[in-house]
């Protein structure tokens, strides 16, 4: 059985074309990409090891062999932070018996008072795993009537994958599923990332399981949303990074004028407040 660092590894392989990293073409070949003994001379290590590691069968590289993987591979920041992680995770820096959990859901009051201060900007926070943990007004009133807030404890992840609604609401749906998907590997904990995908998989289908093993970074763009008044919403985001509570809070800013003032009409309408759900 492979791992996730394996399975990383090897699509990424199978994605780079030989000439682009300067290396000659040596014509047909059974399979796309760059070879794995090409791969294991960038990187200075031998065939069989690089094989073991993509087959699963060497779960410890060391963190000179990641780093020159990702070297070898011409990983972006975000490839090499995706990486390393997969590395770290395969070496069993969590129980191999630990039970699937569902992460905690407090927010701190420090939080809470950080997001009030950005009222009545649009902003929420959220963790690796798509659970809404607090919103704005203004993002309530940019979601009303999509469905996203309705359950009683929201996740944006469920949402895009098990609302037919999200397909409509999200102009690029593909792309935010596929964020969303990648996300799961970034989780609070791997046991926290595995409840969900356990309890995704079945109800969501293969698409899911294809998009979350396909290990490609999102570019995460300009946000498209369809309101469901008529309007289409260009936001940008900025995420500020809450390791310590392994939470992100997410702020929307509008692309352009006529965002602007779509977001204040709704705004004005709504009227919604302030929410944290525990």
């Amino acid at each position: 059985m492979g791992t996730p660092l394996g399975d990383f590894i090897r699509a990424k392989r199978d994605s780079i074309q030989p000439e682009t990293l300067g290396l000659p073409d040596h014509g047909r070949r059974r399979a796309p990409g760059l070879r794995r003994s090409d791969l294991a001379t960038r990187a200075g290590i031998s065939v069989e090891y690089l094989t073991r590691i993509e087959q699963g069968r060497d779960r410890n590289p060391s963190t000179a062999v990641v780093n020159a993987l990702a070297d070898a591979l011409s990983l972006d920041p975000a490839e090499r932070n995706h990486l390393r992680y997969l590395a770290k995770i395969a070496g069993g820096a969590c129980s191999a018996h630990a039970r699937p959990t569902p992460p905690p859901r407090q927010v701190r009051p420090a939080v809470l008072q950080t997001l009030r201060l950005l009222e009545p900007g649009i902003a929420l926070v959220t963790n690796r795993l798509g659970d809404v943990l607090a919103y704005t007004g203004a993002y309530e009133a940019v979601t009303s009537g999509t469905g996203l807030l309705d359950a009683e404890t929201p996740n944006l992840t469920r949402y895009v994958f098990t609302d037919p609604r999200a397909r409509t609401f999200f102009a690029d749906w593909d792309e935010v599923a596929d964020e969303q998907a990648f996300d799961l590997w970034l989780g609070p904990a791997v046991e926290n990332s595995e409840w969900l995908s356990a309890e995704l998989a079945p109800v969501a289908g293969p698409d899911f399981t294809r998009r979350m093993n396909r290990h490609v970074v999102p570019p995460r763009g300009v946000l498209r949303l369809n309101h469901p008044s008529g309007t289409e919403l260009r936001l940008l985001r900025e995420t500020l990074d809450l390791s310590s509570d392994a939470q992100q809070m997410v702020v929307f800013l509008p692309a352009d004028e006529h965002t602007a003032q779509a977001v204040d009409r709704l705004r004005h309408r709504s009227r919604g407040q302030l929410r944290a759900i525990s």
